[in-house]
């Protein structure tokens, strides 16, 4: 599918009012994405984990208007009004209107809440974006009947991307790959895709426990990060080093070698945060407890030969990677280990999910 594929097609009568709500997970990546070409498609393909616990849920109440001159919305945030959030969603609508060019035509109330505390550093981007869409794609189904479950998953992909490039890996699980990649069928640039290979069950139900780390705003933005790969001198060879790795990582997730998981997936996640430090200006986005567990992490598997491994986003929080045969010892560990080098204590159990989910009004 291109991006004209998803040109709506004639829509039958407008429904005058109606309401509609969606749950969407967060993702964890596996092979990064870092690095964008316009407008929101990715300088390489990248593959994630859809979470479980971690996720958004939105509602769209909609009411036809009586003159279509522009978008017409309010926004709120676990009951309040959020106005900061508003010039995205703004920029997100038009973006996405010539493939749902309804929009105009309604006045939407959005109501959004994340499962975990929005200051906790963990991006609900990609969560809020797949369910808004999800929720918009609904509305266009009233609007289509016609439209099928392949084409409407597809599309809600799509768009999510152009409201956050990661948002597009949160629409089906359990293992979401994206990006243009010629050993991967049907792989594309615009839209995510459930992986299309074999898959060990040990990765079916694999755990993901997120250190909090640090907890506020980041230092980073997602958009200027992608931004710094722009003219960056390493780019090129770590955009070839994303495809090559997939290739890597395809025998892996068939076989279920854990060991060649963890080289592979603790490589990118040092990668990404490589890519930073040498970025022109340049970060260090990782807190001195970043390391400490790391090291941790690192000393424990050694000792105990148990297969955990560590993931990072752009951000100073760990993601904790384990099988769910390791569940109760790997706790313990998080308990009495890890714990005291998270913010206040803190972290969040979760775990490999199926994707968004409707809710039923």
């Amino acid at each position: 599918m291109t991006e004209n594929d998803f040109l709506p097609g004639n829509y039958q009568k407008l429904p005058v009012k109606g309401k509609v709500a969606w749950k969407a997970p967060s993702n964890i990546a596996l092979v990064k994405y870092w690095g964008k070409r316009p407008v929101q498609m990715p300088a390489n393909p990248s593959i994630s984990f859809t979470l479980d616990t971690c996720a958004t849920t939105t509602s769209v109440a909609f009411e036809k208007k009586d003159n279509n001159t522009g978008f017409s919305f309010d926004l709120f945030f676990e009951g309040k009004p959020k106005d900061d959030f508003k010039p995205k969603i703004q920029t997100f609508l038009e973006r996405i209107e010539k493939y749902l060019p309804f929009l105009k035509e309604y006045y939407f109330t959005i109501e959004t809440s994340n499962s975990f505390p929005h200051s906790s550093g963990i991006a609900s981007s990609a969560s809020g974006m797949a369910a808004l869409s999800l929720c918009l794609m609904d509305i266009e189904k009233q609007l289509d009947p016609a439209l099928d479950e392949a084409s409407f998953y597809a599309k809600a992909s799509h768009l999510a991307r152009l409201g956050s490039g990661s948002a597009c890996r949160s629409i089906k699980g359990s293992l979401v790959q994206w990006g243009k990649h010629k050993n991967i069928p049907n792989s594309s640039d615009v839209y995510g895709i459930e992986y299309p290979f074999e898959v060990n069950k040990v990765f079916r139900t694999y755990c993901d426990t997120i250190l909090l780390v640090h907890k506020g705003q980041k230092q980073v933005s997602s958009t200027m990060g992608h931004q710094l790969m722009h003219g960056h001198p390493y780019a090129e060879n770590r955009f070839q080093q994303a495809f090559d790795n997939l290739d890597k990582l395809k025998p892996i997730l068939a076989s279920g070698d854990l060991e060649e998981f963890i080289k592979l997936v603790e490589s990118e996640a040092l990668t990404l945060h490589a890519m930073m430090m040498t970025s022109m200006p340049y970060f260090i986005l990782m807190k001195p407890d970043t390391l400490e567990i790391i090291n941790k992490i690192w000393e424990y598997r050694e000792t105990t030969k148990t297969p955990v491994c560590f993931t990072l986003d752009a951000g100073a929080n760990v993601h904790l990677l384990y099988p769910d045969a390791e569940k109760e010892r790997v706790r313990d560990f998080i308990k009495n280990t890890l714990a005291k080098h998270c913010e206040n204590g803190q972290y969040i159990h979760d775990h490999v999910g199926k994707g968004a989910v409707k809710i039923k009004g």
